[in-house]
């Protein structure tokens, strides 16, 4: 088991399998040192556990933990292409997606779910930049969406 996998037990976290795609994509890709994801929904088993906008039929702190699950989904699909997660050597860049409310303005709050698990499980290779977009409906009415590049080792 990988330190970064150890860690996620240690949070009482698993990491789940890759969520198949929706569309005519891959769950994430590999160029150089570098993956990126496809944009990840908060799938659990296969299935949204809420859909709605954020400030509507989502709470914030329901988001928040939404996109936590984005950002572990996320984490998965780094591993289906580089096979190790210890292999991270740090997330670069998170961009997400909160499907908001019209007089809904807490997507950063929201996000922070994802940029938090990431610095919880990768500790400083997990802190990024990164940017909270408002969108008025995301797939399959999901509340959060979140993608992100890493950089890996070579290998």
């Amino acid at each position: 088991m990988s330190a970064v996998e150890a860690r996620l037990g240690e949070l009482g976290l698993t990491l789940p399998d890759v969520v198949p795609p929706l569309a005519a994509y891959q769950p994430a890709v590999r160029t150089g040192p570098y993956v990126y994801t496809a944009g990840q929904l908060p799938m659990v088993d296969g299935k949204l556990p809420v859909t709605g906008k954020v400030g509507a039929e989502v709470t914030a702190d329901e988001a928040k933990q939404l996109a936590r699950t984005c950002a572990l989904n996320a984490l998965a699909a780094v591993k289906s292409v580089v096979g190790d997660l210890d292999r991270v050597v740090r997330v670069v860049k998170v961009v997400g997606f909160v499907a908001s409310a019209a007089d809904f303005t807490g997507q950063p709050g929201v996000l922070n779910g994802a940029s938090e698990l990431l610095a919880e499980v990768l500790g400083d290779k997990g802190v990024h930049a990164r940017s909270a977009v408002g969108v008025a409906v995301l797939p399959l009415d999901a509340p959060v969406e979140v993608e992100i590049q890493v950089e890996v080792t070579e290998g």
